[in-house]
């Protein structure tokens, strides 16, 4: 389900205000989901047996480390701070990342699966919301907006919906992401 867009505040500084908003929550989504691919890296590291899981995983964290690193650039350009939360953030994604990484790959697979569901979601929103305003921003978000899908697929194809307790594990984890949008726009 997409989100629907949201209309510009009503009043004197209400659009930019909102686009804080916007940047303020992309990068702590991204930071967060560099820290969660950080988290299952350093369970799987580089056992014997786990080469396959590990290369994707560095793989899509690469991916969210240049996401990240757009972000960073945008907050500094649009002189927007970063939520507050940053290192709970960082914490919590590693937290995540190892914990899910800890119950196996299908586990792994399920944590990525249900994150960036939620997230490309909330990029598809975004995208409708910007793009008359800021169009190329738009066309960017949905550029990134492409990659979680694929890393989406990807772990649906690695077997996500097999991990154990499938439905609470994922769940739980959209829900907490959905929680994680709501503050870290205001906070």
């Amino acid at each position: 389900m997409t989100e629907k867009p949201i209309p510009p505040r009503p009043g004197r500084g209400a659009t930019a205000a909102r686009l804080a908003e916007i940047l303020r929550v992309d990068h702590a989504g991204e930071l967060g989901a560099v820290s969660i691919y950080r988290g299952q890296r350093a369970v799987f590291g580089d056992a014997p047996g786990n080469a396959r899981i590990a290369g994707q995983l560095a793989e899509m964290e690469a991916h969210e480390a240049v996401h990240l690193a757009r972000f960073d650039r945008l907050l500094t350009e649009r002189q927007v701070r970063p939520t507050a939360l940053t290192p709970l953030w960082r914490l919590a994604g590693f937290a995540l990342g190892a914990g899910t990484a800890l119950m196996g790959d299908k586990a792994a697979h399920a944590c990525t699966e249900a994150v960036e569901t939620v997230i490309e979601e909330h990029y598809a929103g975004q995208v409708a919301e910007l793009a008359e305003r800021e169009p190329e921003l738009a066309a960017e978000l949905a550029r990134f907006r492409e990659e979680e899908l694929a890393h989406r697929d990807l772990a649906r194809e690695e077997g996500a919906r097999d991990a154990p307790a499938y439905g609470l594990l994922s769940a739980v984890i959209r829900t907490g992401c959905r929680a994680a949008i709501k503050i870290s726009e205001k906070l």
